[in-house]
This record gives structure tokens, C-alpha cells and sequence, in this order.
């Protein structure tokens, strides 16, 4: 292959398009700073709670929509061993949004909080809630290093340009339009960048159906022809894998900051719910493309093109199926349009973990721990600074793919099996307290590591039913058991929370280890109750006297 000089083109004019739209975004912010009189963090990190209905919506699907959607939906239709019952995501996506909209977006907005951390902070104190930000840090900083490496490999196949160029240039891009606006960046370039995902892929589609190499795919859904069925099976022995799969994507976006800074920087609770609602339909209408790009290449002959064999299967490149598809069954200016379809996924999301790992670091730790006197001026710098740390640190691992995939696997296990549960007992259950919360997050971890992870080759010290081999030959579990310890780490905070709480509040521990206060809340929500109460009966009182004279 050759540098694909027209394809190069195209993606300077992209990058320059998302440049100058976040360009011109910065200007709008700084427009808003000096008309804003409230706090300045939530200019940069909320676009002072003024997005509107349309921009809300296409900054949502943008986040969930990545590289890892795209090429992630693909990878798992035209893999022979999973096929498309196994493209899980816009399903549990759409789930993700309603029980967002239903849920979590109404005490959230209600209590006009920043970051997803607030109520941890507010609740518990500062030592918990750092310890529970150190999961969701990490996992936005593989956010960023996982959706470069989809766009590397993307850009090597189609443009046949360096793997480390094309992932440099983007980090860059996106680094520079993330500090220069803040949301408001964010969000104006994420219009953008989704009107060219939905374009670009629905403009390949035709021609990918429709070329020569390929049967059509209705006659291999079911029927083994070059390969197995792409529509894929889930064996009565895989239902516990499977449904676990499914729980981790639909509940583990819950628990991510990127998801609450779009709910909260909604005008309104109803604007947050109506976001929701509609990013989901849209995430639904953006997977097909990808499931017929792998079902496509699945029922392609690949010895009768340019690729030959053996199959990308067969030579272990079923991660890079769509920009290979692309560039070897579509016509060459067809499969440009593509990768401007992958950089725009990627780039949508990219700037969202930027601007996500930011947020919690300087509302959440600098202005809250560190300098609780810091200037609107220093706290500007402070998120700069943090946007160029997580963007490089994130660059940096796609260099190293072992750890990237290490990190990977801990980010979205532990915002499953320890965030998600976190938060649903911070906001909807009274009982929870700092002994539950910290009990729950040891217990989660714990049991996430001694489960095993074969990926990575941990080896599974609790063996869960159905442990068996994979086809790789590595111990895998195909009980649901992520799901069993997200449950498990939910209980168990409210049952240490409940029994702490019963026994400051009687007496029969001493008020000097009750380190998070329990018995202090307790007694000052009684005293409040008693003067409300109090206040209640005099008024009464003087009311009656008053009637009787």
C-alpha cells in the first residue's frame, strides 16, 4: 500500500472543521463568563447549565456513539465464535438512558451538583469519596488511550498512515478544542461530529451490500456459507456470560461522569429526561450500520479480493473488520468517507473523557480538598492542566496495549461492580453511610479479583458455577458473576450501614470510633425533627388561645 494522499486530505479538513467549531465555541464560552455571576466552574464544566434540547441530545448519543461502538458492534457480528446477538450495546445503551431519565437525572438535577462525586462528598466526607473517584479517573483515562487505538488501527489500514501519527495528531486536536471551551467546545463539535458518524456510515452501506465479493446477507444469517451464521447464537451454557454482559453496559454507564455532565448541564429536569429519551433512539438507529458491516463481511469470499487469504479471522484481525471491509469492498473515496465516520467517533468521545476526568479532579479534589479558597482564574488553570494530564496519559498507554487492556477491563469492572451500587445507595437510600460505602467498595474489589479474569490471566480463586475453558483454553466464568457482585456490594452497604448506624445510636459502641459520625447525624436530624415539631405545637397553641378569645 501506498499513503493515501486524497484520504489525508479529507481528514485535514476534518480536523480543521472540529478545530475551528471548537474554536468558535471558546469564544461563546468566554461570552458567558462575563455575563456569569455564579460559580465559574460551572461555566467551563456545565456551560453554565444552558444547553439546549438539540445540542443536549447530539453531545449525549456523541459520548456513548465512540470508536469502540463502531468498531465494537462489527468485531463481535462478523466474529464466526459470537455473531450479532453478541453486538450487545444499543440495546443496554437504550436502557441505560430510560433508567437515567427515569431515575437518576431528577435527584441529580434537583440538588444542582456538579460532578457525580458531590453527593459522595456530601454525605460521607472527603476520605470515601476520593477513594471512590480513583475508579472513575481510571477508567477515563483508558477511555481516551482505548478510543485512540481504534482510529490508529482504522487510519494504518485505510490511509496507511502511522499507526503513531494518526493517534498524535487526533489527541491533539482534541486536547487543544477541550481546553479552549470547556462544554461548550465539547458539545458544539459533538453536533458536528455526529451528523458526520450518521452520514458517513449510512453513505457506505449501499456500496458495501452491494459489491461482488459478497452473498447477500440474508442468506448467510442462518446458514454457514464462508463462515458461521453472522446472526450468531447464545448457548443455554453462555445465558449467564451473556446476561452479564448486558448489565455491565446497560448499569455501568450510570456511573459515568460523562453521563451526568450532560444531565446536569440540561436548563431543566424535564430538558434531562427528554435527553435521555432521545439519545437512546438515536444509538439504536447508529448501531445498524455497523452490524451490517460485519454481517457483510462475514458473508464475504475474501479470497476473490485484494485481501486474500487467510481470512481476517484466520490471521487474528477481526478488531479492525470495518476499516478493513471498508477499504477492500468499497471503492477507495467511499472508504475515506468511512474513517471520517470512525475519527468523528472517536474524537466525540475522546473530548468527553477529557472533559469528564476534569471535572472530578478540580471540583471534586483541588476545590474542594486542596484549595477551598481557589480563584474562578486558578480553577480555570487547574482544569487546563488536568484536560493535558489525562490526554496524555491516555496517548501514552495506546502505545502499551497489554496495560491499556488491564486498565481497560478494571475501568468498566469496578464501574459496574463497585461505582454503580455506590451511587444508587447515595442517592435513593437514607441508611447509607461512610462504614457501608467503605465496607461495599472493599468487598467489590475483592471479589472482582479473586474472580479471575482470563484476558489478562488472572487466574479465578472463586469459582463460580459453569467455570470452564474457553475456546482459547483459558478458565472462564459463565456465571453472571459480575452481576453477583455488584448485587452483593449493594447489600452489603446497607447492611453495614444499617447495623454501624444501630449500634452508635445505642450506646453499645463508643462515640470515639465512630470515625464518619453516624450518631451525630442521627441525633441532629432528631433534634431538627423535634423543633420542627416543637415549633409545630406552639404554633398551634397560640391558635387555639387566639380562637378562644
Amino acid at each position: 500500500m501506498t499513503l493515501n494522499v486524497p484520504g489525508l486530505v479529507v481528514m485535514a479538513a476534518f480536523y480543521l472543521l472540529i478545530l475551528g467549531t471548537g474554536i468558535w465555541a471558546s469564544m461563546r464560552s468566554k461570552k458567558e463568563e462575563k455575563k456569569w455571576k455564579g460559580d465559574g466552574l460551572e461555566i467551563t464544566l456545565l456551560a453554565g447549565r444552558k444547553i439546549n434540547l438539540l445540542v443536549g441530545v447530539f453531545t449525549l448519543t456523541a459520548t456513548w456513539v465512540g470508536g469502540g461502538f463502531i468498531l465494537g458492534i462489527a468485531e463481535a457480528t462478523y466474529n464466526p465464535t459470537l455473531g450479532a446477538v453478541w453486538a450487545l450495546m444499543p440495546v443496554p445503551y437504550v436502557v441505560t438512558f430510560f433508567l437515567g431519565g427515569f431515575f437518576f437525572a431528577k435527584p441529580m438535577r434537583e440538588n444542582k451538583y456538579v460532578t457525580m462525586m458531590d453527593p459522595f462528598q456530601k454525605k460521607y466526607g472527603n476520605f470515601v469519596s476520593n477513594a471512590l473517584i480513583l475508579p472513575a479517573l481510571v477508567a477515563d483515562v483508558l477511555w481516551v488511550a482505548r478510543t485512540l487505538v481504534s482510529l490508529g488501527g482504522t487510519m494504518k489500514v485505510i490511509l496507511d498512515l502511522s499507526y503513531a501519527y494518526s493517534i498524535i495528531i487526533s489527541a491533539v486536536v482534541a486536547i487543544v478544542y477541550t481546553l479552549l471551551g470547556g462544554l461548550y467546545s465539547v458539545a458544539y463539535t459533538d453536533v458536528i461530529q455526529l451528523i458526520l458518524i450518521f452520514i458517513s456510515l449510512w453513505v457506505c452501506i449501499p456500496f458495501l451490500c452491494t459489491n461482488p465479493h459478497s452473498l447477500d446477507i440474508s442468506q448467510t444469517a442462518y446458514t454457514s456459507v464462508y463462515q458461521a451464521p453472522w446472526v450468531g447464537t447464545v448457548k443455554l451454557d453462555e445465558a449467564g456470560k451473556w446476561f452479564d454482559d448486558f448489565m455491565l453496559l446497560a448499569l455501568g454507564g450510570l456511573a459515568y461522569q460523562a453521563f451526568y455532565q450532560r444531565i446536569l448541564s440540561a436548563s431543566s429536569y424535564t430538558q434531562a429526561q427528554v435527553t435521555c429519551f432521545a439519545s437512546a433512539a438515536f444509538c439504536l438507529v447508529l448501531g445498524i450500520p455497523s452490524v451490517l458491516v460485519g454481517a457483510v463481511a462475514a458473508s464475504t469470499d475474501w479470497n476473490s479480493t485484494a485481501y486474500g487469504l487467510p481470512t481476517p479471522y484466520d490471521k487474528g484481525e477481526v478488531g479492525s473488520i470495518l476499516p478493513i471491509a471498508l477499504q477492500f469492498l468499497t471503492p477507495t473515496y467511499v472508504s475515506i468517507i468511512g474513517i471520517g465516520a470512525v475519527a468523528a467517533a472517536v474524537m466525540s468521545s475522546m473530548d468527553s473523557a477529557l472533559l469528564s476526568s476534569a471535572s472530578l479532579f478540580s471540583s471534586n479534589i483541588y476545590k474542594n480538598i486542596i484549595r477551598k479558597q481557589a480563584s474562578d482564574r486558578e480553577m480555570q488553570w487547574v482544569i487546563r492542566i488536568s484536560v493535558v494530564v489525562v490526554g496524555l496519559a491516555g496517548t501514552g498507554l495506546t502505545f502499551l496495549d497489554s496495560s491499556v487492556l488491564v486498565f481497560w477491563l478494571v475501568g468498566v469492572d469496578m464501574s459496574y461492580t463497585i461505582m454503580f451500587p455506590q451511587l444508587v445507595c447515595v442517592l435513593f437510600f437514607k441508611i447509607s453511610n461512610g462504614y457501608g460505602a467503605t465496607v461495599g467498595f472493599l468487598m467489590g474489589i475483592t471479589m472482582r479479583v479473586m474472580s479471575g479474569e482470563p484476558l489478562v490471566g488472572l487466574p479465578p480463586v472463586i469459582h463460580f458455577p459453569g467455570l470452564r475453558k474457553n475456546a482459547e483454553g483459558k478458565l472462564t466464568q459463565f456465571f453472571p458473576f459480575r452481576t453477583v457482585i455488584m448485587v452483593s456490594s449493594l447489600i452489603s452497604i446497607l447492611l453495614v450501614s444499617w447495623v454501624t448506624a444501630t449500634l452508635f445510636n445505642s450506646g453499645l459502641l463508643p462515640d470515639k470510633l465512630d470515625v464518619y459520625k453516624v450518631k451525630n447525624k442521627e441525633n441532629s436530624l432528631a433534634e431538627e425533627r423535634n423543633t420542627e415539631d416543637n415549633e409545630e405545637g406552639t404554633v398551634s397553641k397560640q391558635l387555639l388561645e387566639t380562637t378562644s378569645c
